[in-house]
């Protein structure tokens, strides 16, 4: 424990730094553009300094296995640019799975094999103001870190996005988790670094004072007040679980009423609560901006929130890199992102899945600020990747790679909280089998949408026999829960949010007549 609350002073220090001088509009174009201008340096340094400077790299037996040497990346970098020599690399074998960058897998290639760890990829260029590793209860567990050079970088990519939307005036609501969950502390520092408030901090996470939780509620607090000192109108917390939405949608309406309508950040499957509260509640919020994340934003997400007379958008984020994409102000789909290449690189390429292939994103880290090094790692997403220019002021600065229809096809996402594949994998074909009876074969989770919000179904085979439903919702709950932090917030807003049902009948099948342990229906697709 005193490890943690000194890490959580460490970061005050850093804070006061941070937080005396805010950045200005030009100067944030100069820092997008400069990492635009300098991609190739930024790679061709963290390839040189985290790969092969760095005897313990997890990428450096995959180069020296593909006798790829340095002065062959700074060839292809030449001829080809950075997305050119991505591809040169994956397609010698330079690349991560997303099990083996989590640390949930050993690397494993032919002639090659070699256990890892999810710190293995920690960012060694890091300076960390704030970094703690948590417990897993099958693992390592995860560093959480938070370096405020990344966040000021994010911070001047945020000002192009409020400035795309005409939003630097408008008053801001958050309703994101506090510690352990990060976008909602982060969203606080970018906006204090650009010297605008947030009116108010919702968060659907109760705050604990278990002794493991202490450090996290130290930097939420920390943060908050630290920002007020500094006159950046930083709010404290406010819990409103997601039973209570009304609450959130009555001050949106509020800010209406008073000629100033609201930008809401939140998670896409909450955003679909408020605006089904402002409609029960006859609620006028016309006019908000729902700037939605954490899951995909489906039509039917988007149709309740315009009926409320609001728009919806959506970034796009890994939690290991941050933020990778920013919602574009000239869309030419619902879900239509820029790619933040001035930090980020993304190349496509297939993978099989579930009986199909699809074209799977791989994403690198420039930046050297990044929390983890990413260099072609499997995000479990996929979707359409286009180059164009748009009427956007992020086209003009340069960003001009666009993706939409983005997907997942690794991990268990609603209401924010994401679990992957292993944990499912140990829940449904040992955990409850072992409670409940039944294979491996019994049980499977399918994830689908119900009036624009994400539901999970736990579809269990009649042949297990009779079973206790409410029983079996709260076993899965404690199961995936586990004993981290991060995995109880997680299981806390599924069992708030009423999120999982169970259902019996047969597992989905594949055309291969496999039965996967999730499946996620094509649109149209009902069960």
């Amino acid at each position: 424990m005193i490890d943690r609350l000194s890490a959580a002073f460490r970061f005050a220090t850093g804070l006061q730094s941070f937080l005396s001088r805010t950045l200005s509009a030009e100067e944030c174009r100069q820092i997008v553009e400069a990492g635009l201008r300098q991609r190739e340096t930024s790679f061709l340094h963290l390839v040189e300094s985290a790969v092969f400077g760095n005897p313990n790299s997890p990428y450096l037996p995959l180069f020296q296995r593909a006798g790829v040497s340095m002065p062959d990346v700074t060839l292809w970098l030449n001829e080809s640019g950075v997305e050119g020599a991505l591809g040169k690399l994956f397609d010698a074998g330079i690349w991560l799975s997303l099990d083996e960058f989590k640390g949930r897998a050993p690397l494993k290639r032919s002639g090659l094999e070699r256990p890892i760890h999810a710190r293995d990829f920690d960012n060694p260029l890091l300076t960390r103001h704030f970094s703690l590793r948590t417990g897993g209860s099958r693992g390592p567990g995860t560093l959480l870190t938070i370096d405020l050079d990344y966040i000021r970088h994010e911070a001047a990519d945020d000002r192009q996005f409020l400035e795309s939307f005409n939003l630097l005036d408008r008053p801001l609501a958050i309703w994101r988790p506090i510690p352990p969950g990060t976008a909602g502390l982060k969203g606080i520092l970018r906006r204090a670094k650009l010297g605008l408030r947030v009116d108010r901090w919702f968060t659907q996470a109760k705050p604990s004072t278990a002794p493991g939780d202490l450090a996290y509620l130290a930097i939420t607090y920390l943060s908050t007040i630290s920002g007020r000192l500094w006159g950046r109108g930083s709010p404290f917390p406010e819990y409103v679980p997601l039973t209570d939405a009304r609450r959130v949608a009555e001050w949106l309406a509020s800010m209406t009423a008073a000629g100033t309508p609201a930008l809401l950040d939140t998670i896409a499957s909450s955003g679909v609560r408020v605006a089904r509260a402002a409609l029960d509640m006859g609620l006028d919020i016309r006019g908000t901006l729902f700037r939605l994340g954490g899951e995909p934003l489906t039509p039917s997400k988007v149709r309740l929130v315009e009926q409320t007379g609001s728009r919806a958008v959506c970034h796009y984020a890994m939690s290991e890199i941050g933020r990778l994409g920013l919602a574009c102000g000239a869309p030419s789909e619902l879900d239509d992102v820029h790619i933040l290449t001035d930090k980020v690189a993304l190349i496509q390429r297939e993978r099989a899945t579930g009986g199909i292939r699809l074209p799977a994103f791989f994403l690198s880290s420039l930046h050297p600020g990044s929390p983890k090094i990413a260099i072609n790692v499997e995000s479990g997403d996929y979707g359409v990747v286009t180059e164009r220019d748009c009427a956007c002021p992020l086209s003009q600065l340069g960003l001009r790679q666009h993706v939409h229809h983005i997907r997942s096809y690794e991990k268990l996402t609603t209401e924010g909280m994401h679990f992957m594949g292993p944990d499912l994998l140990h829940l449904l074909e040992e955990a409850l089998p072992a409670r409940f009876g039944g294979g491996p074969t019994d049980y499977q989770l399918v994830e689908e949408e119900e009036q624009g919000t994400t539901r999970i179904s736990l579809v269990v085979s009649p042949r297990v026999g009779p079973i206790d439903e409410s029983l079996v919702v709260a076993d899965v709950l404690e199961t995936l829960g586990g004993a981290t932090a991060g995995t109880r917030m997680m299981a806390t807003t599924w069992r708030q949010g009423d999120t999982l049902r169970i259902v019996r009948r047969e597992p989905f099948a594949t055309s291969a007549s496999k039965i996967q342990a999730l499946h996620i229906p094509p649109r149209g697709e009902t069960g």
